[in-house]
């Protein structure tokens, strides 16, 4: 697909495309909108129009536009409303896939026939996984001639009914099905494919199901595997190095990580065991055991480890990372087979006596683990009814092997390590502005006083506990009373955003505390990348909004 056409010439597209309104250009499908409104996915979305259309009938929109002169106009013209814009195209939508996002709607207009013949069987497949249950898949067609300048490949509703058979989507029938072009162009007729997902259709949960409750535990090891990994999808989706149609990429240093996060109050504090009689654990040596003068929160991810410590932490990620692909990843098996689920491979470095911090690249230098996409995306979007069940069996197992204890004591030691709500460190980066000069509440714009000032998470920390640099604002008490537990919305994050930069740039830009800023966001973020700017992590803000909107179902909050 070229998109040079769309980039030298965005201001014709973009007026020829604002010259029709939604309902012209949509009228046919129209009626099927569900009257409850959802996430929409707005595919090579031009001008922004359909997104808008959509976000007014008060749609929550991911609108992907892979010509970036035409996305800057169509980005403008729609910054009012809760509309994402993300740089990405099909057939792969890679970018799009690494959100685990699923659409209760998915518009693909004036886009099909851009798209290679030999890609169209992969495009419409990738576009049915995005669907969610019951969710809704409408494509335009255009037939007839190019324009010269841009090249259309033939485009036929019988190819696209052929694939949904195939992808277990039912085709969905429409009273008017080939119409005339709204431009009057006689040559051009257009014609609406529009297919439905009836359920989830992945096999991701039973498979979870049988794992968590049938398979054979010899230890609690499988159980803490898939603790580890929904943790990491969870809280950590900025951690993923790669993603293809099969797997997800994550660095094996941070699943070692969160193997020792998670284990270490069971183990060091509790003294629970985690397999029957009195044998030792593969991923316990010395260098575990040395942990237990340190706290999980001291070696979380972002944080910079001394030259004291290092070493250690590192050495016991490495051999629980070992241990993780000859166990667990090894004997957890597809129901009725000896396949395993999961796959990893490990790599060669030489630890040395030095600081080092606990990012993405530090924990890919251990190597790869790697996770089936459709349990990666169950485990992102599902993470807070997987977990419960996870722990609910993991304390039965417990309670198998040792019944001394109490059901409480279990559930204790098994809550994760999430810390306090702490807000010092950015309390004392305010003061120290303060000093200096005037720093405004991120959400009224006014100025703050010394005496009477908040710390806001931006996201609540009661449903998704994060103390990153990138997460905490100043903000009036006036307006941290009235926000309490609600997630902003997005026309509120994006007129803050003048002001948010100005804080980081300077409060946090240029300091000691540039790197871990980054590094936290570059975890717990997604589609950050390598991009190391402050634009780049507010956009993240943005796609991580959306996800816990979506996720979590949160009240939003529109401001004081």
């Amino acid at each position: 697909m070229s998109i040079k056409p769309y980039n030298r010439n965005a201001e014709k597209f973009f007026n020829q495309y604002q010259s029709l309104t939604f309902e012209q250009v949509h009228g046919d499908w129209l009626p099927l909108l569900p009257e409850k409104s959802g996430l929409a996915l707005d595919v090579g979305a031009g001008s922004g129009r359909d997104a808008l259309g959509l976000a007014d009938r008060g749609w929550d929109v991911v609108a992907v536009e892979p010509a970036s002169e035409l996305r800057r106009l169509g980005e403008a013209a729609t910054s009012h409303r809760s509309i994402q814009w993300v740089d990405d195209s099909l057939p792969d939508l890679a970018e799009i896939r690494k959100l685990s996002y699923r659409f209760d709607l998915i518009l693909v207009s004036a886009v099909w026939m851009h798209i290679s013949p030999s890609s169209h069987e992969r495009a419409f497949r990738i576009l049915t996984e995005l669907l969610a249950p019951s969710g809704t898949l409408v494509i335009t067609l255009r037939h007839g001639p190019g324009d010269g300048e841009r090249v259309f490949h033939d485009v036929s509703r019988a190819e696209l009914d052929s694939f949904a058979r195939h992808r277990a989507v039912i085709p969905v029938k429409l009273a008017v099905r080939v119409a005339a072009d709204q431009l009057d162009r006689p040559e051009v007729q257009w014609e609406t494919a529009v297919y439905r997902l009836p359920d989830d259709g992945t096999g991701a949960l039973p498979t979870l199901r049988h794992i968590i409750v049938n398979d054979d535990k010899s230890s609690s090891y499988k159980l803490g595997l898939l603790r580890t990994l929904v943790r990491l999808a969870d809280s950590a989706p900025g951690l993923v190095l790669n993603r293809s149609d099969d797997w997800v990429e994550l660095p094996l240093g941070a699943v070692g990580l969160y193997w020792i996060m998670l284990y270490h109050p069971l183990v060091l504090r509790h003294r629970l065991r985690q397999a029957p009689g009195g044998k030792g654990y593969g991923f316990a040596g010395e260098d575990f055991y040395q942990l237990e003068r340190l706290s999980p929160l001291d070696f979380r991810p972002g944080l910079s480890l001394s030259a004291e410590h290092a070493p250690m932490v590192l050495r016991a990620i490495r051999l629980a990372a070992s241990n993780i692909l000859k166990n667990p990843a090894r004997f957890t098996t597809w129901p009725g087979t000896n396949r395993p689920v999961f796959d990893g491979s490990t790599s060669r470095f030489r630890i040395r006596e030095e600081a080092v911090r606990l990012d993405r690249e530090t924990l890919a230098r251990f190597g790869v683990f790697r996770v089936p996409v459709t349990l990666w995306d169950t485990f992102s979007r599902y993470a807070c009814w997987v977990e419960p069940a996870i722990v609910n069996e993991w304390v039965n197992l417990m309670g198998s092997w040792e019944v001394r204890y109490s059901i409480e004591i279990y559930h204790q030691a098994l809550q994760w390590a999430e810390g306090r709500r702490d807000t010092s460190l950015v309390r004392k980066l305010v003061e120290q502005q303060l000093a200096a000069g005037r720093v405004e509440c991120m959400w009224t714009g006014r100025s703050l006083s010394r005496e009477r000032y908040d710390i806001d998470h931006c996201f609540p920390w009661s449903r998704w506990s994060n103390n990153d640099l990138w997460n905490l604002f100043p903000a009036s008490h006036l307006a941290n009373a009235a926000k309490s537990e609600k997630l902003p919305s997005d026309s509120l994050l994006k007129q803050a955003r003048p002001r948010i930069m100005e804080w980081w740039e300077r409060a946090l830009m240029g300091t000691d505390m540039e790197s871990r800023f980054f590094a936290e966001a570059e975890t717990a973020l997604p589609l950050l990348g390598d991009s190391r700017s402050t634009n780049a992590v507010f956009e993240g803000m943005l796609q991580q909004r959306l996800r816990l909107k979506t996720n979590l179902q949160l009240a939003e909050w529109l401001g004081v």
